[in-house]
């Protein structure tokens, strides 16, 4: 439609002098399409080049360590040891010398978690809190301090008292509670509002009364919790927040440069 309105209009000028004089000043003052404003880059373009915007990229990519929720953010003393791929949510509280293994969630949305001085949880362990429990107990999670939590365990508004064993893949439901120099034995079930007294072993599902521990395995309760703290020290002096791939690039390239 431009091509043939414009068509029209040269031949009128050609008939008229004075429409041709102005065609001709109205083109030359018009801007050609070569130095016409380039458009602007597209948005991703522009993120890429902003400063800081790897920065960007690298905290929000991939699993997140310490998840804020609202106004809750996970608190972890400067000595405790939390593996990378371990994930904190919330009102999570990590005390001094206590360790958080690899693939363990502890999920504090709702309610608070705790973990005691030189307490550990081990791979992949779940632990949570609800709103409220049945017994009318606080129904936030606490793990006291020298206890062991063994791998694939799954606590939900329970307490543990200090000095206890939880043997792998147990489970313990709201409410429960282990007291002070007790074992709980792996694949244990715990139900909501059970009560492990003082010095017993319990095991099954659900858990049942077996024995009463000597003093002989009650002083080894606090000795495992020691030993994995020991253990624990070798992998925190080698953790670095942004891993060590760098060192592996810089003797390739030592490597290449030599080569040459």
């Amino acid at each position: 439609m431009a091509a043939a309105s414009l068509s029209r209009l040269s031949r009128r000028a050609a008939a008229h002098p004075s429409l041709r004089r102005l065609l001709l000043s109205s083109s030359a003052s018009a801007p050609s399409p070569a130095a016409a404003t380039p458009p602007p880059p597209p948005p991703s373009a522009a993120a890429a080049t902003a400063p800081g915007a790897d920065r960007v990229r690298w905290d929000y990519r991939g699993q997140r360590q310490l998840v804020p929720l609202g106004q809750w953010m996970p608190k972890v003393a400067v000595d405790a040891y939390v593996a990378p791929e371990a994930v904190l949510a919330g009102q999570v509280t990590v005390h001094d010398g206590a360790s958080v293994w690899s693939g363990a969630v502890l999920r504090g949305d709702l309610n608070k978690i705790t973990l005691g001085f030189c307490a550990n949880v081990q791979e992949r362990c779940v632990l949570h809190a609800a709103w409220s429990a049945p017994t009318g107990l606080p129904a936030d999670t606490l793990v006291d301090r020298y206890v062991t939590v063994g791998a694939y365990c799954l606590l939900r508004s329970c307490t543990i008292e200090p000095e206890c064993i939880i043997g792998q893949h147990s489970i313990l439901m709201e409410g429960s509670l282990v007291e002070t120099n007790s074992i709980l034995e792996a694949g244990s079930v715990l139900p909501p509002g059970r009560r492990v007294p003082t010095g017993e072993l319990w095991a099954g599902n659900p858990a049942r009364f077996v024995r009463k521990l000597t003093n002989e395995e009650i002083m080894e309760i606090p000795k495992l919790s020691v030993a994995i703290n020991d253990l624990m020290q070798s992998h925190f002096s080698e953790f670095l927040p942004y891993s060590t791939a760098y060192l592996e690039v810089e003797k390739l390239k030592k490597s290449f440069s030599i080569s040459l």
